[in-house]
């Protein structure tokens, strides 16, 4: 096809009274306003469906004649005004945040993610992480954060998936039309877009700045198709986690280093960034040549400040999910950046490896981030657990539960996934309150006041609407791929909308184990046709385009479905993304989760049933850990965790046909009179009741802003007081520290007594050999617990000892107490690790000493 000479664009053209229109589709706050989805389906519901549930596109559809009506129709303009009006409250009314910590006056926390899962009509997103990203920012919105995002914008995004005639998945990658999305260039004065220039080998790579409005809260993304370009350079970011290996670490160059000059050329100067995933990490290269270039810090001075106002979220349970890249390729792309910000690439390639001397060792960008952080977290308390075992590698003296690597539970942002229905209903029992206080424990007691047949009748007409869904869209692919005219007739009367519905979908990796339920099939069949009590399955999700391993799940599926006997019982969706799961998890009955444990770091999929009256049953793994109660869903198996996966499979499959068959389908057809199954929507109440506050976004990030948000913006406002006075004394003493540390040691340590009665405690004393080191320097604690079998500690508690003065040249003495609360055998241990009032923590000097061993 001919290149386009020039371009020019086509704007909609709105009657003055619908001028606000535009100002609200431009803003995704109506994404998780009901109201005003509906205002824009009112327009033309057909063409709403037709835009992909898109505002700023719908606009541009309908005609000016419709729009005519519109303005002139009193019912329309009533709402439109009442809908603007709550908008501009949204935006305007005090927030959460800034009643507990004051008002920032512009934006001190920049949250940088790969991908973010917004809106199904913005498709720059492939699954979970970037949902969670979406909603992060969603709630950050609900409660006022003075936050603004990073990310990156795709000219094509993630694949659409569809499945040729043998049920084997192709992948297809339609172009994004930036200027029909509800996102804005960022233009300079002269009406040009503003472009930042990120330096890579030999060239200048320019990239453009989109801006997406989500509530109060701005998200950047930055985009490499620009005529400024190369050809090859355009296509940076045409793909999300397309390419190889070098095409990766061009993308995490763009979004990392990209991203903080993006928010220097738009003035915003943020002092804490928040890393989603490793993708981003070399943001704190740029902060550091940032620091040194401006502020005159050395690399060291400013790797101090630039750790302190920094955050690290791992999603990762396993080392062979994280970007690594080999030497040669970073001295490709980073060789001459390090070279002219005067960081010696040595220091920097350490911060990315186990061992800081393996010269063969590839940058680890979770590594990297561990190293330039101030705070680590994991993404459920079961993950917090694997990521200290993963890492405890770069503190080996730390014993595992002091590894610094904390957790946030992960949550949903409720109001984005809840049917409209479920939300009235919810408004009309609940009062508003759980809309603008979801992480609420006492808002969600009322659950209890809603009649049992009013909230059954919601869930029955969603389940309806899922089925009525569900077989629009198998009828539709099967017309596409060019099925028999008799198929696409049976695939109109799939599936039953009274039978009980299971879903499960998610991506189709190998370890979430898409087929656990086929295990044995003949079994399962005779589940799904009973004619007393039928079940019916729905699946859906992607593969990787290179994962042939989750491709061939979804072939047996497929294949599995077409048994004549039960293919009225089980359909498989293509091209799962947001619309998909929305009526996925609004109108199921049970939502199935079968991942390898501990392989599922948090999994957020199973918490957007809850609100809308869904029961999970879940391996326990990932956020299922905390959220499992006898009275909430069901587990498969107790949290075991096995060595021969041929095993596992056999035994989990089992349990989770024994758990279908004598508990689930039992507690769903045991109906009364009225045909309501009042302990199966008791379930349902106590599941709303108890997890819904608990999982939600709004809970996850309050938790964020007190633990680390906070914590972070106080460390940076503190070391960069004075003109970096503070940084600078600090890494000054850190180097003092290193020079002395070797001759610091433990020479003994003694109790008084070896015989303790309870209530009481036991005193320990302990002479320490510091050199040329004062006590001030150090921080010298007792670690102590119960023994097990092995003599070691388990579930240590440290106790710190004070100095009681010298007692020899470089000697001094130290005394502390154990409380001695509980019967049985104790030991404990005597440690010393540097100690500053300006360091954020105790071990990332690596410089912990326990006494020796007698």
């Amino acid at each position: 096809m001919p290149k386009a000479y020039k371009s020019f664009k086509v704007k909609a053209t709105l009657p003055e009274p619908l001028a606000v229109l535009e100002e609200i589709a431009y803003n995704l706050y109506w994404s998780w306003n009901q109201p005003t989805i509906e205002l824009f389906r009112r327009l033309d519901s057909d063409m709403w469906i037709a835009s992909g549930h898109n505002p700023v596109k719908l606009l541009g559809m309908v005609s000016q004649d419709m729009l005519s009506q519109a303005a002139n129709d009193e019912g329309f303009m009533a709402e439109l005004k009442r809908i603007y009006a709550d908008f501009k409250e949204y935006l305007e009314s005090p927030s959460w945040f800034e009643s507990n910590f004051g008002k920032f006056e512009a934006p001190k926390i920049a949250y940088f993610s790969m991908e973010y899962g917004l809106t199904d009509c913005l498709p720059i997103y492939s699954g979970g992480l970037g949902i969670l990203a979406g909603d992060h920012l969603k709630a950050c919105s609900d409660l006022g954060l003075p936050l603004v995002g990073i990310g990156l914008l795709y000219q094509q995004g993630y694949f659409q998936q569809y499945l040729n005639a043998d049920g084997w998945q192709q992948e297809t990658y339609p172009d994004n039309d930036f200027n029909s999305l509800p996102i804005r260039p960022m233009l300079d004065k002269d009406g040009n877009f503003i472009l930042v220039e990120v330096h890579f080998p030999g060239r200048p790579v320019y990239c453009r700045i989109w801006k997406v409005q989500v509530g109060r809260v701005p998200l950047f993304l930055l985009d490499t198709n620009t005529p400024e370009n190369s050809d090859r350079d355009r296509k940076i970011t045409y793909q999300l986690y397309g390419g190889d290996n070098e095409m990766r670490i061009q993308q995490e160059l763009i979004l990392g280093i990209g991203g903080m000059l993006a928010l220097r050329k738009l003035d915003y100067h943020v002092r804490v960034c928040h890393i989603n995933e490793g993708h981003a990490a070399l943001l704190a290269l740029e902060r550091i040549r940032h620091r040194k270039e401006v502020d005159g810090l050395s690399t060291e001075e400013a790797i101090e400040i630039v750790k302190s106002g920094t955050i690290f979220t791992t999603h990762t349970p396993v080392p062979a999910g994280i970007d690594e890249f080999d030497p040669m390729l970073v001295d490709k792309y980073l060789g001459h950046y390090l070279e002219k910000a005067g960081i010696k690439r040595e220091a920097f390639m350490a911060l990315g490896r186990r061992d800081p001397n393996n010269v063969h060792e590839p940058l680890n960008m979770a590594l990297m981030a561990l190293r330039t952080t101030a705070y680590a977290n994991g993404v459920s308390r079961l993950h917090g657990e694997v990521s200290r075992k993963m890492w405890r590698s770069i503190w080996p003296e730390a014993p595992l539960d002091e590894v610094p690597i904390g957790h946030v539970t992960n949550g949903i942002h409720t109001r984005s996934w809840i049917s409209f229905e479920m939300a009235e209903l919810f408004t009309r029992y609940l009062g508003p309150n759980w809309l603008k206080k979801p992480g609420d424990q006492t808002v969600w007691q009322n659950i209890k006041r809603i009649p049992d047949i009013e909230l059954w009748r919601i869930h029955e007409r969603r389940r309806e609407r899922l089925v009525a869904f569900a077989r629009a869209s198998l009828s539709e692919q099967m017309r596409r791929r060019g099925s028999p005219a008799k198929e696409i007739e049976a695939a109109s009367e799939a599936l039953n909308p009274e039978y009980l519905t299971i879903g499960f979908a998610r991506r189709f990796a190998t370890y979430k184990r898409g087929t656990l339920l086929l295990r044995d099939q003949a079994r399962l069949k005779r589940i799904l046709t009973n004619k007393d009590f039928p079940v019916q399955i729905i699946f859906a999700g992607k593969a990787h385009p290179r994962d042939n391993g989750g491709k061939d799940l979804i072939r047996q599926i497929v294949h599995f479905a077409r048994s004549e006997d039960i293919r009225r019982h089980i359909v498989f969706l293509e091209n799962y993304d947001m619309n998909v799961a929305r009526y996925l998890v609004q109108g199921v009955d049970v939502w199935l989760n079968t991942p390898r444990r501990p392989l599922e770091a948090s999994g957020t999929s199973g918490m957007k049933v809850i609100p809308n009256g869904g029961l999970n049953l879940s391996v326990l793994d990932g956020w299922w850990c905390e959220g499992y109660d006898r009275d909430t869903g069901w587990a498969i198996g107790a949290g075991e965790e096995y060595s021969d996966p041929e095993y596992q499979d056999e035994v989990e499959s089992k349990a989770l046909y024994d758990i279908i068959e004598k508990d689930v389908i039992p507690l769903f057809y045991e109906r009364g009179h009225d045909g309501v199954p009042r302990h199966w929507i008791s379930m349902m109440k106590n599941s709303m009741i108890k997890l819904c506050p608990q999982f939600s976004t709004n809970r996850m990030v309050q938790e964020y802003s007190k633990k680390y948000y906070i914590e972070a913006h106080r460390n940076w406002k503190r070391l960069s007081s004075d003109k970096f006075a503070r940084t600078k004394e600090l890494v000054q003493w850190e180097k003092d520290i290193r020079n002395k540390w070797n001759s610091v040691r433990i020479i003994k340590a003694n109790s008084h007594q070896q015989l303790v009665d309870i209530g009481f405690a036991l005193e320990i004393d302990s002479e320490v050999y510091l050199g040329d080191l004062t006590p001030a320097d150090v921080k010298v604690e007792i670690y102590y617990g119960k023994l097990d079998a092995d003599y070691q500690i388990r579930n240590g508690v440290a106790e710190e000892m004070k100095s009681l003065g010298p007692i020899g040249q470089g000697v001094y003495k130290f005394s502390g107490f154990i409380p001695c609360d509980e019967s049985g055998q104790f030991g404990y241990a005597v440690r010393i690790m540097p100690f500053h009032v300006d360091m954020i923590d105790h071990f990332h000097l690596e410089l912990m000493r326990w006494i020796s061993p007698d």
